[in-house]
């Protein structure tokens, strides 16, 4: 070992490393320019910086196309017209899936789901039970449109909380569509689980970022994951169950997504003929319920309040 005594040792084992990296790196595709990442954690000492105005600096300064670095996740962003239709037209089969974090995956029985599905047979299948056409066929879901109307015109002269109606429409409409009831037993349970979902959708992990480090868990996310989805599994199984004792067809009037989901005749090959296992029944009914909960009443109470101040809307 007298050889790590050697200062000329050191220099060509530092050279030699140097020539390894380098090499490495000209293997690469070039990324494009971003703010310089720090070792390991790369620029997610920035993360609390990256809204929409901050993007929008670092758009200035580094151009319409950035690349940032968080923990060993490749991050871009497009500010220009000409990098989006590139993105969003040119090549959105490249682009169309959604990222799954941990927490989605775990909770989505590996994108399952609608909102973060995978382009393919089961992405085509989830979409068949949403359809127009078979929005359509759910009459009973149409009759919560005028009670909104109804509850509106009722508090005439007085203040209305707009978000909080959108909100109980929204739910009573995906709740019937989905389990067949408006106010079902059990709701503000399912409620409170979806709650405890949508938090931990939203939780910072590390092991989304840097991977080796899955195991540091210092908030309890896996904990949390782990009841949350064995919460939803037992309620889920109830509602399951209960559809079967009831034996409905797809195609009646009052069918549901469970219905559509359980029953024996829907489609469960791929176009090219292929056997394709279909999404679970949960995860698909569930994930129908929090997006519409989640997207809709915010944007909604938005337009409906922008309308209201516009002098022209009157």
């Amino acid at each position: 070992m007298e050889w790590l005594q050697d200062p000329l040792s050191w220099v060509l084992l530092a050279s030699l490393a140097f020539v390894l990296l380098q090499l490495r790196r000209r293997g690469k595709a070039p990324l494009p320019p971003g703010p310089k990442p720090l070792p390991i954690i790369g620029n997610m000492m920035m993360m609390d910086q990256l809204t929409h105005r901050g993007l929008a600096a670092l758009a200035e300064q580094y151009g319409g196309l950035l690349h940032l670095r968080l923990g060993c996740l490749h991050a871009f962003a497009v500010s220009t017209p000409e990098y989006a239709r590139e993105v969003l037209q040119a090549q959105d089969g490249a682009f169309s899936n959604r990222p799954a974090t941990i927490a989605i995956s775990y909770l989505t029985y590996d994108r399952a789901d609608w909102r973060s599905r995978t382009t393919g047979p089961s992405g085509g299948r989830c979409a068949s039970c949403a359809c127009r056409r078979r929005a359509e066929t759910w009459v009973a879901v149409r009759d919560e449109s005028p009670a909104l109307v109804r509850a509106v015109a009722s508090s005439a002269g007085e203040a209305v909380n707009l978000g909080e109606l959108i909100f109980n429409l929204t739910k009573n409409v995906i709740f019937r569509a989905a389990f067949g009831t408006r106010d079902g037993e059990g709701q503000d349970e399912f409620i409170a689980i979806l709650q405890e979902i949508s938090k931990l959708f939203g939780a910072f992990n590390i092991g989304d970022f840097i991977p080796w480090l899955s195991w540091v868990d210092p908030q309890g996310i896996n904990r949390r994951l782990r009841d949350a989805r064995a919460a939803l599994d037992r309620f889920i199984d109830r509602i399951i169950d209960e559809h079967m004792r009831r034996g409905k067809s797809p195609d009646d009037a009052d069918a549901d997504m469970v219905d559509e989901t359980c029953s024996p005749s829907s489609p469960r090959r791929s176009p090219a003929g292929t056997a394709a296992s279909p999404p679970p029944a949960t995860s698909t009914t569930c994930r129908a319920r929090s997006a519409s909960r989640g997207t809709t009443s915010r944007p909604s109470s938005w337009y409906v309040a922008y309308a209201s101040s516009d002098p022209l809307s009157r």
